[in-house]
């Protein structure tokens, strides 16, 4: 259920895997986005499940609704209803004890936390997302609640590698006259991007040096739900929260 966890200085990380829900395929079986087709009565037990595994109460875990952009929303707790959710590529909280979670298939899940100043940030960034900066985006806010870049911590969790991530080559011209570092070739020598290489690349460049990135490439696991290898498929979870 939980494939990776890990905390720091009271800051806590954790991404999810397929595995330990309640779900049929073809979202077996923990899928928890709720925006991919799947029955919601099911995403709910699934989200719940993961939360008191992870010692959370499920009512507060904050979501978004992901849009490939770079828009930052500032919380300091749940949302009230769903309708209250917005439209947003990013969270970051100045309040300990409450989860921010972001949704991914093999775009790059980013999760970012500030343990001195108390300040925790989850972002999604998938290649449109890096490009618009929905990254530094969120270290930016981060910084204008008193977090200190240098202190950072980020991890980013189970993504599409660059060497399974395979674009047009005009694609990829573009990508990396954006940010160099993303520029990646597959491992059957044809143009590919590295999306979680150009977050980290990012990352140094705001000063964030405790950087840390999964080795699993979604698409080449068959526990990790993965878009381009499915299309219809669920969706995984990283979860950052203070104490």
């Amino acid at each position: 259920m939980i494939g990776q966890r890990e905390s720091v200085s009271g800051a806590h990380f954790a991404f999810t895997d397929r595995w330990g829900g309640v779900g049929a395929a073809p979202y077996e079986e923990l899928n928890l986005g709720g925006a991919v087709g799947d029955d919601p009565e099911v995403v709910g037990t699934n989200r719940e499940l993961a939360a008191k595994s992870l010692g959370l109460d499920p009512a507060q875990v904050v979501w978004m609704n992901q849009v490939h952009g770079a828009d930052v929303a500032v919380v300091d707790g749940p949302w009230g209803s769903a309708s209250e959710i917005p439209s947003a590529d990013a969270v970051v909280t100045a309040r300990r004890g409450l989860a921010l979670a972001v949704l991914t298939a093999d775009c790059t899940p980013v999760l970012l936390a500030d343990p001195v100043a108390g300040i925790a940030a989850a972002a999604h960034a998938g290649r449109p997302g890096m490009i618009a900066g929905v990254v530094p985006a969120a270290v930016r806010a981060m910084a204008e609640l008193g977090a200190e870049p240098s202190r950072i911590v980020a991890r980013t969790g189970p993504a599409v590698c660059g060497r399974c991530y395979e674009v047009p080559d005009a694609m990829r011209a573009e990508v990396a006259a954006v940010e160099p570092a993303a520029h990646a070739e597959t491992g059957w020598g044809t143009p590919a991007v590295d999306v979680t290489a150009g977050v980290h690349a990012q990352l140094e460049r705001l000063g964030v040096r405790d950087r840390e990135q999964s080795p699993v490439c979604t698409l080449e696991s068959g526990d990790h739900f993965s878009y381009r290898r499915e299309r219809t498929t669920g969706r995984l979870a990283g979860y950052i929260w203070l104490d």
